[in-house]
């Protein structure tokens, strides 16, 4: 794959998104010179200060929904999505679901016909 010369003066603009709650996001736009990382635009969007509980931690990133590193080299135009982590395990959370509605009422089990063995 040929990678294009870039000029020393084009400049790039990449928003950053975050979302340190359900249904918050915050969002920063930051400028930088071709070429850039998102370790770069991670610090120049002052994330990292405003939310210190990532600095300690391993960040998930992704440029539109695709994983991506911190040396990933971004375009004009990326979108840079810092990822929080997981507090539950999907499959465990789930499981625990389904046990609280209970087996009989949920799923396959909810419309039972007349006469039926258990489970079809």
């Amino acid at each position: 794959m040929a990678r294009l010369k870039v000029e020393t003066d084009e400049r790039l603009n990449i928003t950053l998104v975050y979302s340190p709650a359900p249904r918050q996001v915050r969002e920063w736009s930051v400028d930088l010179p071709a070429g850039s990382t998102a370790a770069q635009a991670l610090a120049a969007s002052g994330l990292l200060a405003e939310f210190p509980e990532l600095a300690s931690g391993r960040l998930a990133l992704g440029v539109w929904g695709k994983k991506a590193g911190l040396r990933q080299v971004l375009c004009d135009q990326d979108r840079l999505e810092v990822y929080r982590p997981l507090r539950v395990d999907p499959k465990v959370a789930r499981r625990e679901r389904f046990n609280k509605q209970g087996v009989k009422k949920s799923g396959l089990f909810a419309n039972k016909r007349v006469g039926a063995k258990a489970g079809y």
